[in-house]
């Protein structure tokens, strides 16, 4: 791969990260900007250390790309935190999970879906919140309505 390509490509992780992450830190949610940032980036490496060996007869892409999501998975773990009936943390490790992803679009150069994405991951973030919210107001636990007692 010539130097450009592979600037083009880690360029547009990162432009993808950062921008899911802009979201984040806005909104004063846990994993932001470098977190979004450095996790799209760093899953764009792996796939493209993986696709300069894509002619060998033993590597094979999608393994490399399935050991990025288990990696990614036990970072989302450590962000989600667990108390009772509470949960928090779910949509960061979501979103971070997410730039994963986006890290690997770019890396196979699949830049109009990689942007669709980095929308429609903001989007959510963004619109989904005020409902959710309203649900949880609506639908609360009776162990929330306990405590609030």
């Amino acid at each position: 791969m010539a130097l450009q390509e592979f600037l083009l490509r880690i360029g547009a992780a990162l432009l993808a990260g950062l921008l899911i992450g802009i979201e984040r830190e806005i909104r004063n949610k846990n994993a932001g900007l470098k977190t979004n940032a450095l996790v799209a980036l760093g899953a764009s490496v792996f796939v493209l250390v993986s696709l300069n060996f894509r002619e060998d007869e033993f590597v094979d892409i999608t393994r490399v790309i399935g050991q990025v999501v288990t990696g990614i998975g036990f970072i989302g773990a450590g962000v989600i935190l667990h108390k009772g009936t509470f949960v928090r943390g779910l949509t960061t490790a979501a979103t971070v999970w997410c730039s994963a992803g986006a890290g690997c679009l770019a890396a196979i150069g699949q830049f109009r879906e990689l942007f669709v994405l980095v929308g429609v991951i903001v989007f959510i973030n963004v619109f989904f919140d005020p409902i959710d919210k309203l649900i949880r107001k609506v639908f609360k636990s009776s162990e929330e309505k306990k405590n609030e007692d």
